[in-house]
């Protein structure tokens, strides 16, 4: 064991040294030295996962809408983008190849690439062929084979049959049918993104000419958020009721939410469920959700739809929906905790 004279030097020599600020600075580099690296590859990390998983708006622009990708992206990263980009324009072509089969309606080719992006970018070595994309692109439509009468050149008439493509506008549909197509589940997580990725990409970028969208609380279609509120607040007590959509009958959640949207004049919005209202609207971050936004809630009870209920956010972290009864009620509860599913705006 050292003897005390020792232990009084070894101590003072350690008090000065802590004292001096020159050897502080020294330790200060030596330690930055040391963990720069590791932070440089957390930044890197974070980097790659905020594309990933929560779909830097970035990366979804750059595959969207193309441009120059930065000399400072990873080059990994540059990879998933221009994969995407080569997918997008195979994609396009099974599109283009459906289209002359469609006697009504039209595909939506932003709600094909949002989905197929929240599904595989990232994807190691991303490499499908022509059969893989129109496989993938054939989940959006139903095919139906139907007959006609033609008439050749010389007046007489004969029966011919053709296929027709009908777009499917069912989500839930769609997803079923991707999911034996791919022959994997696809996640809740996987559906929102798939859906903040089409509401900001097709509506985000560039809003289609003409079409605007005012906040919530100011004026909103034909009316205000005044009159939304007004509207809504006729009804306060009147029981749950399922698949009840005026006051003659009370109401269910999506059927409160219709009549109060198209009878206040704030938005038309035809009687629906609360996942094809969910369908409609623009995912909005909370955030940045406004009074006269919806919020919408998930597995409120047993279905196969991701969305099983929907209300009117009032601000404050309150809603004002057909429970049972009718009422304003806190979101911020365990339950509705429990069961969010997310904020939108409709269109």
């Amino acid at each position: 064991m050292a003897d005390p004279a020792t232990i009084a030097l070894a101590v003072k020599a350690a008090v000065a040294a802590a004292t001096d600020k020159r050897t502080w600075k020294a330790v200060g580099v030596l330690i930055a030295a040391i963990l720069t690296p590791f932070i440089l590859v957390i930044v890197m990390i974070v980097s790659m996962l905020s594309a990933t998983a929560d779909h830097n708006d970035t990366a979804i622009d750059l595959t969207f809408y193309g441009g120059s990708i930065s000399e400072q992206v990873p080059t990994e990263y540059k990879q998933y983008i221009e994969d995407m980009r080569e997918s997008f324009t195979e994609l396009d072509t099974a599109v283009s190849e459906i289209t002359p089969m469609l006697e009504e309606g039209s595909i939506d080719s932003f709600r094909i690439k949002a989905i197929f992006y929240s599904l595989f970018f990232g994807a190691e070595n991303l490499r499908m062929n022509a059969d893989d994309y129109k496989s993938f692109t054939d989940c959006f439509v139903q095919y139906e084979e139907r007959t006609r009468t033609v008439t050749d050149e010389d007046g007489n008439e004969t029966e011919e049959t053709y296929t027709v493509a009908i777009p499917i506008t069912d989500l839930a549909a769609i997803y079923g049918r991707l999911e034996q197509t791919l022959g994997k589940s696809i996640t809740e997580e996987n559906k929102v993104n798939a859906q903040r990725i089409y509401s900001y990409a097709k509506y985000g970028k560039a809003s289609p000419e003409g079409e605007t969208f005012l906040p919530p609380g100011d004026a909103m279609g034909d009316g205000s958020y005044q009159a939304l509120i007004t509207e809504a607040e006729k009804y306060l007590g009147y029981p749950y009721v399922w698949g009840g959509s005026s006051p003659s009958t009370s109401f269910d959640c999506s059927g409160f939410v219709c009549w109060v949207y198209t009878h206040s004049g704030v938005y038309s919005l035809l009687r629906t469920t609360a996942s094809s209202i969910y369908n409609q609207c623009v995912v909005v971050p909370r955030s940045e959700a406004r009074p006269g936004d919806l919020i919408f809630f998930t597995k409120t009870y047993a279905t196969t739809s991701p969305v099983s209920h929907v209300g009117i956010y009032v601000g404050d972290n309150r809603m004002i929906h057909c429970g049972n009864p009718i009422s304003y009620t806190s979101i911020d509860t365990a339950y509705w905790r429990q069961h969010f599913y997310a904020f939108g705006r409709l269109k």
